[in-house]
């Protein structure tokens, strides 16, 4: 693989990785590391963003921890009310003291009312501001990773990161979070309250704490691991339902639905299996949080009656602890629940991260270059390239590109030929930096284009691929979508109509504005093509980037687009990735890619005139795969000067199995695409 030394102006650089080097067991490394973080570890890594609206929190935190607090000073008023007012007023007639208590607890129960409010007002539009923030943060760093991210990772991991995960954090943020402090302040004041208070009691109540916070790290163990599981399993089902959706078409032609259906129940049901796991152990825990605690009242209480009965404590004493421990018990009976939630709140932070920590292997240079009067050059020069996927070794380890050398002058239309799987594609996709080369370097008017930033080098750069995206807006967006702001007028969007011979667009319902659904399956193949081409011509580039654009065209509307951009591409330098013979037509010089390397460039009657690979290409494009003998080459010749009509007629005519006749109706697709040229 070359050094990229040479290609530098500023001396030798390292070789990056590229961007698609990054194989999948990163992501499984990024994982096992957020795993192997402690629950506080993890969780810590949410303080950048709760720390915005940290004031409003610790409000709600104070005002939840004054409901608490409100609530365990109930007993104390019941203690004095059953060892003071109470006692006195049976013997003295006298309920004075009496509602003087019943006011205080009336009191006490109004304020903790009203501080739960409070904290609700707080807590709630924190929790959605954080929900917000990390959606739109995490789909802002899912536009700015590399096309190898998104060719690893399913679109139903990240749809479930982004919006199920991210429903579990802001419920935690604003309801488990806030329980999990309140509760575990309640639980330790209330039981220093009934130790300090009760004696003897107090120390029952405290000894059932220690088979309980056993289990609660064994639960915490175990129920981190099948939640994860559970959340990765969603993750899986929202892939597979978004793989249906968006291959209905061929399921239904095919009369595949029954096998879709099978393949999502058995992963609904795997999902099911593990929500089952997860209730198990969620079960076990609770109904030891409930027992244990249930258990030690029983034994204070037969405790507290004879404590009572040997004059130890008073009646009150007694009312005021199981008063106290009724406050107690409910945070800990309620502390599953918590947990529970606290562990899939960490499982989604750590699903969440294990995005947000995915570096981006194309970043934008620390100090950019631009090119200041754009002519249109673009240069491959020693231009290497592989995926990340491909073996170090064996079958399939060859690059993909070796060594590619190629000058497109500014505004020529050079047309990109070779066999299927031979890297046409891959070498478009440099161009805009879709993928970074692994060698070599790909050049703008001289500027490599990993010395630009990401938009300056795509404000230079236009592309249309064969597979056209829409998106669920109007006809007008989609056209304008990469249009310069000052090119974004009515006329413009003319213009580009008018090039893709896209004006069936103003014979929509609403014209222009017509919103073509999700990724404009409501138009044709072919209509879909032609909007994806404006939206290329709209853009204004300086370099446009064709791939196979109009395959999915009749030869009439093809041909009026040719027309077209012929007068439209006089000034804009164009690659055309070629496959089909038609599509050479476009072309000024014609590169011929084989093995991994540029073999031949030159006109199009020229390379089929002398050049057997290309006749062989020129052939398997038209679909009829029979190379030329060597001894037939003069069917060749004539064929780039435009002199074959009369042999293709003839074998035509006369079904000729001589290898001249055979010659004569494979070139067909070769001499339509010489006429053009010469046209």
């Amino acid at each position: 693989m070359p050094s990229r030394a040479a290609d530098h102006p500023d001396g030798p650089r390292p070789t990056p990785a590229p961007d698609d080097t990054q194989p999948a067991t990163d992501d499984r490394a990024r994982a096992a590391q957020g795993a192997s973080l402690s629950t506080v570890a993890s969780m810590r890594r949410l303080v950048p963003y709760i720390r915005p609206v940290l004031p409003r929190i610790l409000a709600g935190v104070l005002c939840a921890l004054g409901a608490s607090l409100a609530a365990l000073a109930v007993p104390r008023v019941l203690q004095w009310l059953v060892n003071g007012p109470l006692t006195t007023g049976l013997a003295t007639h006298d309920e004075s003291g009496l509602w003087w208590g019943v006011g205080l607890v009336l009191l006490l129960g109004v304020a903790e009312a009203g501080l739960i409010a409070a904290r609700r007002a707080l807590i709630l539009i924190p929790g959605t501001n954080i929900e917000a923030r990390l959606r739109t943060e995490l789909f802002t760093h899912l536009q700015d990773l590399p096309v190898s991210f998104h060719d690893r990772w399913p679109g139903g991991q990240l749809l479930s990161r982004s919006m199920s995960d991210l429903g579990l954090l802001r419920r935690w943020i604003a309801f488990g979070m806030l329980t999990l402090v309140v509760s575990s302040v309640t639980i330790v004041v209330g039981i220093g309250i009934l130790v300090a208070t009760g004696g003897v009691l107090g120390l029952i109540y405290l000894a059932g704490a220690i088979p309980m916070t056993v289990m609660a790290f064994t639960f915490s163990r175990r129920f981190r691991a099948v939640s994860r599981k559970s959340q990765d399993q969603a993750g899986d089902l929202a892939t597979a339902v978004e793989e249906s959706v968006h291959g209905i078409r061929v399921l239904k032609a095919f009369g595949r639905g029954r096998d879709a259906l099978q393949s999502f129940g058995r992963q609904a049901d795997e999902l099911r299996g593990t929500e089952l796991d997860k209730a198990k152990i969620m079960s076990g825990l609770q109904a030891w949080l409930t027992a244990i605690p249930e258990l030690t009242l029983g034994v204070s209480l037969v405790v507290g009656v004879w404590m009572v009965s040997e004059g130890r404590i008073t009646v009150g004493a007694l009312v005021a602890f199981f008063a106290t421990a009724a406050v107690v018990n409910s945070p800990v009976i309620d502390l599953g629940m918590v947990l529970s939630m606290t562990l899939n709140a960490r499982t989604a932070v750590d699903r969440y991260f294990d995005v947000m920590t995915t570096p981006n292997t194309l970043p934008d240079p620390a100090a950019p270059a631009e090119v200041t009067d754009p002519h249109g050059e673009l240069a491959f020069t020693g231009v290497h390239f592989r995926y990340g996927d491909a073996p170090t070794e064996g079958p399939g380890s060859a690059d993909v590109l070796d060594g590619v050398d190629l000058v497109l002058p500014p505004g020529k239309t050079v047309a990109l030929v070779g066999l299927t799987g031979s890297g046409k594609s891959t070498l478009a996709m440099l161009v805009p930096r879709l993928y970074e080369v692994t060698g070599g370097s790909v050049t703008v008017d001289g500027v490599d284009v990993r010395d630009m930033t990401r938009e300056h080098l795509r404000s230079l750069v236009g592309v249309a691929f064969e597979d056209a995206t829409l998106f669920s807006a109007s006809v007008r967006d989609n056209v304008l979508l990469g249009a310069p702001d000052d090119a974004r007028t009515d006329a413009d969007l003319e213009r580009a109509l008018d090039v893709a011979q896209a004006g069936f667009a103003h014979e929509l319902p609403e014209g222009v504005e017509t919103t073509i659904g999700e990724e404009g399956m409501s138009l044709s193949g072919g209509q879909r093509q032609r909007i994806a081409l404006a939206r290329a011509i709209a853009a204004r580039p300086r370099v446009l980037v064709l791939d196979d654009p109009l395959s999915a065209l009749d030869v009439d509307t093809e041909a009026a687009i040719q027309a077209r951009l012929a007068t439209e591409l006089e000034e804009i330098t164009t690659l055309i990735v070629a496959h089909r013979p038609s599509t050479v037509a476009l072309a000024d010089l014609v590169a011929v890619l084989q093995d991994g390397r540029i073999t031949a460039v030159g006109p199009h009657s020229e390379l089929l005139a002398t050049n057997e690979h290309y006749r062989y290409v020129i052939s398997s494009l038209e679909g009829e795969f029979t190379p030329p003998p060597p001894d037939d080459v003069e069917v060749a010749r004539q064929v780039a000067r435009g002199e074959a009509r009369a042999v293709v007629d003839e074998a035509l005519d006369s079904g000729d199995a001589t290898p001249a006749g055979r010659n004569g109706a494979t070139a067909i697709g070769a001499w339509q695409a010489s006429e053009g040229s010469e046209r």
